[in-house]
């Protein structure tokens, strides 16, 4: 376990490190070329963090100055729910800091911020062939059981 990381909420100044583990996580869900995310879809997240109007938040882990992981999330309306619902977008982490607690503490992180938010739930997902981040969450968290489906434009 990595021990005294600071779960934050990312700041303007932590862009750089912030865009290097955006950039991993795409590259790890195969967007590695412009074509597959441009830079105006990076400049829009990345200002929509700082926009009071915007449902969208990012949260950072950072030890010694080092951002090790990042995670987005973002609460929106339920027809199931009277309270809002939290979606856990992206969660991320640098390579040295994988199994060592850092995901699990930015996933508890935004727990505690959806429930003071009032949010009834928090939810997201994953690729099937993500079996190592489906082990901390088999253990964060439990299967809904249902299947995506969609239709890209």
């Amino acid at each position: 376990m990595i021990t005294e990381v600071l779960i934050r909420a990312v700041l303007r100044d932590d862009y750089n490190q912030w865009k290097s583990l955006w950039d991993g996580y795409n590259a790890f869900y195969g967007r590695k070329d412009a074509t597959a995310l441009p830079d105006e879809i990076t400049n829009s997240t990345w200002s929509r963090f700082f926009d009071s109007y915007e449902p969208v938040h990012a949260l950072v882990a950072e030890q010694s100055g080092q951002i090790l992981g990042l995670v987005h999330y973002l609460y929106h309306r339920s027809t199931i729910s009277i309270q809002p619902t939290c979606y856990l977008q992206d969660l991320f982490t640098a390579e040295p800091a994988r199994g060592k607690g850092v995901g699990r503490a930015l996933i508890e992180e935004v727990y505690r911020r959806a429930a003071r938010a009032g949010c009834s739930r928090t939810y997201w997902l994953t690729h099937e062939t993500n079996a190592i981040a489906m082990n901390l969450y088999d253990k964060v968290a439990e299967k809904s059981g249902f299947v995506v489906y969609r239709k890209n434009f």
